[in-house]
């Protein structure tokens, strides 16, 4: 559950980061995101009993992460796209990008808790998006 709620407020803010470019600074904008951050690692940090050592990279994986995925939504406003599409295979792939990354720093037990918690639904839904796309082209 903490997952969905967390993975929710992620999504807000990627599509608040995008929408509202004009009405926050970009100050406010990346205090923003590494509140969202930090509440994202303080939740993961106890729901899945972190060590240090993975709270590290935790924070490190979801910092360069979205960073960088905010980065090309307002490369992607800059250039005034305003395809829903777009920003959705965005998202997809820098969560796609944390996923995997995040699997790497978990033990089985943390990341079987990790996929319950919501993040295979999320993963699922990302995939078929991904087939979809496929089929398409």
């Amino acid at each position: 559950m903490r997952f969905k709620a967390i993975l929710t407020v992620l999504l807000a803010l990627a599509a608040f980061s995008a929408a509202a470019q004009e009405q926050l600074t970009p100050e406010q904008r990346e205090k923003q995101l590494y509140e969202n951050i930090q509440k994202q690692v303080d939740d993961l940090t106890l729901s899945l009993k972190l060590e240090d050592w993975q709270v590290f990279y935790l924070d490190s994986i979801l910092v360069n992460n979205f960073t960088a995925m905010s980065a090309e939504f307002e490369e992607m406003s800059k250039n005034r796209v305003s395809s829903q599409d777009l920003y959705i295979y965005i998202q997809d792939k820098w969560m796609d990008e944390t996923y995997n990354a995040i699997h790497k720093i978990l033990d089985d037990n943390q990341w079987q808790k990790y996929l319950k918690q919501g993040a295979a639904k999320a993963k699922k839904a990302r995939d078929k998006r991904a087939e979809k796309r496929e089929n398409q082209k």
